[in-house]
């Protein structure tokens, strides 16, 4: 069984269901142009178009069989997630969305959802996130900055969150967010090509910094796009321990705590990835339906000159250890 970790869904159904129930969420709005689709959280800025093959099965599918990957753990779409919202509102949208995918997912093969939480409350999003494992969802992704356009995954108000996802021992992806006040990322999608991979970098460093993989015993922490610039900083993190002993914890030993997607498109760079991390720590992701993701995602890893149980392990076997596939 092939195992893509890596996916995004928000449903059709979903976003038919907004529209025959105006007012039960009254700072989330579903606008219409022409053939596009867009959401609003509490007045702001809508978001990206929702694009279709995150909206219907039909190109999933056939994407799914062109690859070769039996089951896709889809999360959520990152623009929909609705850290903007006050608190009790974004937790019933998180449920909200849950049990969308869950619905669409329940009669169709292939697919399974990865749970949305509300990040502007540690409470409640550790309240959803075990509503959500009971009703049969086997982890969670989540977005870098837990107020929107800021905030920060080491915020003291996000312990309950991590304490109950290492109490129930489902993994949580990390999944860089979509925006940046750095006029220099505006253009040439830079945003998708480098700001991504920043912001990635920076929410998983300041987790590592602050020891979480130590504090909450059983986490289990992915960092997505195979950990953005991680692997490749790491000499930098540990040196910034050693030049200001007492500031932070050891980065070297959180690291080796990290699990990773393989969202890297080459294999020279999944590799190095492999000898930073180990093979055991590595999962088969696409990025779908995203242009920035992966279209042939098998490939990386197939093509990096591995042994066999090492491919096995990141295709299938760690994948189905973690989240109880």
């Amino acid at each position: 069984m092939i195992i893509d970790i890596h996916a995004h869904l928000l449903p059709q159904g979903t976003l038919d269901a907004l529209a025959a129930r105006p007012g039960q969420f009254p700072s989330v709005s579903l606008l219409r142009d022409a053939n596009e689709l867009r959401l609003a959280f509490a007045g702001g800025s809508p978001t990206r178009p929702i694009m279709p093959a995150l909206r219907h099965f039909g190109p999933r599918q056939r994407f799914l069989a062109g690859a070769g990957i039996d089951l896709q753990l889809a999360g959520g779409w990152l623009d929909a997630f609705g850290y903007e919202l006050p608190a009790e509102e974004g937790a019933d949208w998180s449920r909200f969305l849950n049990e969308g995918m869950l619905a669409e997912c329940r009669d169709r093969d292939g697919v399974l959802p990865l749970a949305t939480v509300p990040l502007q409350s540690g409470a409640l999003a550790a309240r959803v996130l075990r509503e959500a494992v009971r009703d049969g969802m086997p982890g969670a992704m989540i977005g870098t900055q837990n107020r929107g356009s800021s905030g920060s995954l080491d915020d003291p108000d996000l312990d309950p969150f991590w304490e109950t996802a290492a109490e129930l021992g489902v993994p949580v992806i990390v999944h860089p967010m979509f925006g940046s006040a750095d006029a220099r990322l505006h253009d040439m999608q830079m945003m998708n090509a480098v700001g991504r991979v920043s912001d990635v970098s920076t929410a998983v460093s300041r987790l590592l910094f602050k020891g979480h993989l130590s504090r909450f015993a059983g986490l289990v922490l992915v960092a997505s796009t195979g950990g953005g610039a991680l692997p490749y900083m790491l000499g930098r993190l540990e040196r910034n321990h050693r030049a200001f002993p007492g500031l932070v914890v050891d980065p070297v030993e959180q690291f080796a705590l990290l699990y990773f997607d393989s969202v890297v498109f080459q294999p020279r760079i999944l590799r190095f990835l492999v000898e930073m991390a180990g093979v055991e720590r590595i999962m088969l992701g696409s990025d779908y339906p995203f242009p920035i993701g992966d279209p042939d995602p098998r490939a990386v890893i197939e093509q990096a000159g591995l042994e066999a149980s090492a491919t096995e392990a990141m295709l299938t076997g760690t994948t189905r250890r973690l989240f109880g596939v």
